[in-house]
C-alpha cells in the first residue's frame, strides 16, 4: 500500500499568494513524511481550481521537494497544443530528476473547455489524438503526425524526459466499464466511487492485466480517493471536516449551478453525513480514521490510498496537524 495526496487547490479563505505558499509548506511535509506522490487537479474559471496551470505550480513543487513524486491529475489535454505540453512534461521531469507522474484526461466539465472554444462533443476524439501525439513526441527525436486536429511534419524533439519511454500515466475513472481498456494501456488509476464499486473496477482491471501475460510485472497503482481529516478527537476532526467540506462542495458545483445544471450523479453526495456514510469523507481521531480506512481498503482491494488532506477553509494549522497524525498513526497500520 502506498499513500498519495490529491489536491483540487480550491479557493481558501486567504489570499492566493498565501494559499500557494502554505500549500507548498504542506507539500514539503508530504515529502518528509513518506507520502508517495502529490497530484494536483486542473480546473478553469471556477473556485474549484486555483492552479489552472499545473505545470507552473509543479515547477515550484519540484524545487521544494526531494523524494516526493508529483503530477497533474489530470492535464486537460483538450485545452493544450501537444507540442507545448510535450516541452512542459520534459522540462518538469528533468527539473525533478524523473519524479513526474503524468495524469491525462479530457475534462469532466463541458463549461470549462467551452470557455476555451472547444466543443465538448469532440472531447473523446480530440483527447485520443492529442494523447497519441504527446506519447509519440516523448519517445521520438522527430515528430510526424497527420490527424483530424493536428498535422506535423518532421518536428525536431529537442527535449526528452528522464523517465523512459515516458513518465507513468494516470487516469481518473468513475465507472468500472473502463477497467479493461485502462489495464491494456497500463494506466495507474484513481477511482472516484464507493469501496464496493471500486472493488468491481479493481477485479476487472487485474483480470485484464493478468490476461495480457504480465505475471512478471507489478501491476499499476489502483487508488480510492477520499477527503481525510484527523484530529485529536472525533468531534474536533468531524467539526473541521464538516465546515471545510461545505465550502469545498460549493466550489465543486459552482459552474454547474451557474449554468443551471446538476452535478453528474456519480460525484460525491452534497450532504456531509451522506458523504461520510459512503466513505467519501473519513474524519475522526486516528483510531477512527484507521479503522474506517482499513475496512474500505479491504473491500476495495486497492494498493493506493489517495487522500484530500487540504480543502475548503481548513487552516494551515489544522491541515498540518491532520497530516502529521495521519502519517504517524494511520499510515503505518495500513501499509
Amino acid at each position: 500500500m502506498k499513500f498519495g495526496v490529491f489536491d483540487h487547490m480550491d479557493r481558501a479563505s486567504t489570499t492566493l499568494g498565501e494559499q500557494f505558499e502554505t500549500r507548498l509548506k504542506l507539500i514539503e511535509a508530504y515529502d518528509s513524511l513518506g507520502f508517495h506522490a502529490y497530484h494536483v487537479a486542473e480546473h478553469h474559471a471556477t473556485p474549484l481550481g486555483m492552479a489552472p496551470s499545473p505545470s507552473v505550480f509543479l515547477a515550484a513543487v519540484a524545487q521544494r521537494t526531494r523524494r516526493l513524486r508529483f503530477g497533474p491529475l489530470v492535464y486537460t489535454l483538450n485545452l493544450y497544443h501537444p507540442l507545448r505540453l510535450i516541452d512542459e512534461i520534459c522540462m518538469i521531469d528533468q527539473m525533478s530528476g524523473g519524479r513526474l507522474e503524468l495524469g491525462v484526461g479530457r475534462g469532466i466539465s463541458p463549461f470549462e473547455v467551452g470557455y476555451y472554444g472547444v466543443d465538448p462533443a469532440t472531447g473523446p476524439e480530440r483527447f485520443a489524438e492529442t494523447l497519441a501525439v504527446i506519447l509519440k513526441g516523448l519517445t521520438t527525436r522527430s515528430l510526424s503526425h497527420e490527424g483530424q486536429y493536428f498535422t506535423f511534419r518532421d518536428v525536431p524533439m529537442e527535449l526528452e524526459p528522464v523517465q523512459r519511454p515516458h513518465p507513468p500515466l494516470w487516469y481518473g475513472a468513475n465507472t468500472p466499464d473502463s477497467a479493461e481498456r485502462l489495464a491494456r494501456q497500463g494506466y495507474n488509476v484513481v477511482i472516484g466511487l464507493p469501496a464496493p464499486a471500486v472493488r468491481a473496477f479493481v477485479d476487472r482491471y487485474r483480470a485484464a492485466w493478468q490476461a495480457q501475460g504480465r505475471h512478471d510485472t507489478a501491476p499499476p497503482l489502483l487508488g480510492l480517493s477520499r477527503h481525510v481529516v484527523v484530529g485529536d478527537t472525533d468531534k474536533e476532526a468531524i467539526d473541521a471536516a464538516r465546515r471545510a467540506f461545505k465550502l469545498w462542495y460549493g466550489a465543486l458545483e459552482h459552474l454547474w449551478r451557474k449554468n443551471g445544471v446538476g452535478l453528474p450523479r456519480q460525484l460525491i453526495p452534497a450532504a456531509f453525513d451522506d458523504a461520510v456514510a459512503g466513505g467519501y469523507i473519513v474524519a475522526g481521531a486516528a483510531a477512527t480514521v484507521r479503522d474506517r480506512m482499513r475496512r474500505d481498503n479491504d473491500i476495495a482491494g486497492i494498493n493506493y490510498c489517495l487522500c484530500r488532506l487540504a480543502f475548503g477553509d481548513l487552516s494551515y494549522e489544522e491541515a498540518s496537524r491532520s497530516i502529521a497524525l495521519f502519517a504517524r498513526e494511520v499510515m503505518p497500520a495500513l501499509a
